[in-house]
C-alpha cells in the first residue's frame, strides 16, 4: 500500500520527534517518496540535516523561507501528497488544526490537504487525558482525520501511562488503512482462527504441530483493512497481534472450538486457517512422565470437529473459509473436504512444496468453491494471498 506514495511527514515539538528519523526511513524502505515538514519545536529535538539525509528531500520549516522553486510551499505540498502523517502531533498541534489555525507552515499545509490524515499523538499522559486535548481529537475524528493512538509506557518525564508514541509499525499500518479507498467488508463481522493448538500430555509435554500462525494472521490485518470488525481466535504463537482488531487467546482445541463456535454465531464471514489438533491425549497427567525402559505408548481421542460443526450450523448469507493443508492428492482431498464440512471455500496448499511449508513468508494456494469452479495462485507472500481469499469472500457475501 505504501509503495510509490508521497508522503508529508509532519514532525512537531515532542521528544518523540527523534523516532522521526526510523519512521521516514520506514516509510522509505516500504517504498514511499517522504517530504519532511519539521515545526520549530521539532528542530529543537532532532536536526533538519538528519531527516534531509534520510529523505533526500531538502526540509520545509517555514512559510516565509525563499523556495526551491517558485510555489506557494504549503499548497505545493499539499497537492503532491497522497496522505498527510503528523508523528509525533503535540498537544498544541492537535488543537490548532481542530480550531482552523493555521499560523506555521505544518499546520497551514494541513489545512490545504484534501488528502488522508493521520495524527499520533505523543505528549505527557496528563495532557493527553486533559478534556481539552481529547475534545480536540474528537472533533478530528469526525471530519475524516486518523489517529493512531499512543502507546502505555515510561515517559520522558519520568511518568508512566499513556502518551508515548505509538509503535512506528502501528503507524505504518494506519497509513495504510487510511489510504484504502475500497472497504467491502464495511459493517461486517468477521472470525478469523490462527496457529496450532498444544493438546496437554503432561506438566512439561504437548502434542502439536508446526503451524506459525502467519497465515490466519495475514488474514486478521486484511479483514481490518478492508474495514471489518475482526475477532481473532489465536492458537499459541510467536506473533504479535496487531491492536486495530479483538484477539482471543487460546491453547488446546476444546478452547479453540468453545471461542470459535460462541462468536461464530453473530459473524457473517468465518475463515478457519487455524490448524487444530485432530487428536488429544485421552488422560493428561498431573505429574511428569518419567522415563522408561520400555516403550510408551499415548491413547488418544479425537478434538472436535470445527469446521465441521461450524458447517452444519452454517446460516443463510453466511460465508464459511476452510484451508487443507496437504502432503499428497491436493484437490482430491481439498475437494471432498469442501463438500464433507459444507464449506463455502476451501483454500487448498501442499505443505511439501517449496515456498508454500509451515513458517514460511510465502504460500502456493489453489482456491475450491463450493460451485466446482478453482483458482490457481502463484506463489506469493501471505499477505497477498489473504488479500485474494477475502476479496473471494467478498463476491461470495455479495
Amino acid at each position: 500500500m505504501l509503495s510509490g506514495k508521497k508522503i508529508a511527514l509532519g514532525l512537531s515539538g515532542s521528544i518523540a520527534a527523534y523516532k522521526g528519523a526510523e519512521l521516514a526511513r520506514l516509510l522509505i524502505k516500504a517504498g514511499a517518496e517522504v517530504q519532511c515538514i519539521m515545526t520549530a519545536g521539532a528542530c529543537e529535538f532532532i536536526s533538519p540535516l538528519t531527516m534531509r539525509t534520510l529523505t533526500e528531500r531538502p526540509v520545509m520549516q517555514s512559510m516565509f523561507e525563499e523556495p526551491k522553486q517558485w510555489n506557494v510551499e504549503h499548497i505545493a505540498v499539499s497537492r503532491w501528497a497522497d496522505l498527510f502523517l503528523i508523528a509525533p502531533a503535540t498537544a498544541n498541534v492537535i488543537g490548532k488544526i481542530a480550531h482552523g489555525i493555521a499560523d506555521d507552515l505544518l499546520t497551514a499545509a494541513v489545512m490545504a490537504a484534501t488528502v488522508p490524515v493521520v495524527v499520533a499523538p505523543a505528549m505527557n499522559s496528563a495532557m493527553f487525558e486533559n478534556a481539552a486535548v481529547q475534545e480536540n481529537m474528537d472533533r478530528l475524528r469526525s471530519r475524516g482525520y486518523h489517529f493512531v493512538a499512543p502507546g502505555v509506557g515510561q515517559l520522558a518525564c519520568g511518568d508512566t501511562g499513556k502518551g508515548r508514541l505509538a509503535d512506528l509499525e502501528h503507524i505504518l499500518k494506519i497509513s495504510e488503512y487510511a489510504m484504502r479507498k475500497d472497504r467491502p467488508l464495511r459493517g461486517q463481522k468477521v472470525l478469523i482462527t490462527a496457529g496450532p493448538t498444544r493438546e496437554p500430555l503432561d506438566p512439561v509435554r504437548y502434542l502439536t504441530n508446526h503451524s506459525s500462525g502467519k497465515m490466519g494472521y495475514a488474514l486478521a490485518e486484511a479483514a481490518w483493512q478492508l474495514g471489518a470488525d475482526v475477532t481473532l481466535v489465536s492458537g499459541p504463537v510467536e506473533l504479535k497481534p496487531l491492536p486495530f482488531y479483538r484477539t482471543i487467546q487460546v491453547t488446546t482445541a476444546e478452547e479453540m472450538a468453545a471461542a470459535v463456535l460462541e462468536e461464530a454465531a453473530s459473524a457473517q464471514l468465518v475463515v478457519k486457517a487455524a490448524a487444530v489438533a485432530d487428536y488429544t491425549p485421552a488422560e493428561t497427567k498431573t505429574q511428569k512422565i518419567k522415563k522408561q525402559q520400555e516403550d510408551f505408548q499415548i491413547l488418544c481421542r479425537r478434538t472436535p470437529d470445527i469446521l465441521g460443526i461450524l458447517g452444519s450450523r452454517k446460516r443463510t448469507g453466511q460465508v464459511l473459509v476452510g484451508f487443507a493443508a496437504e502432503t499428497e492428492d491436493l484437490l482430491a482431498h481439498a475437494a471432498e473436504k469442501l463438500q464433507r464440512k459444507h464449506a463455502d471455500l476451501i483454500v487448498a496448499n501442499d505443505v511439501t512444496m517449496e515456498g508454500s511449508g509451515f513458517g514460511s513468508d510465502t504460500n502456493i494456494v489453489t482456491l475450491l468453491f463450493a460451485d466446482g469452479s478453482r483458482r490457481s495462485l502463484p506463489q506469493m507472500s501471505k499477505e497477498a494471498v489473504a488479500e485474494e481469499i477475502l476479496q473471494a469472500a467478498v463476491r461470495l457475501l455479495r
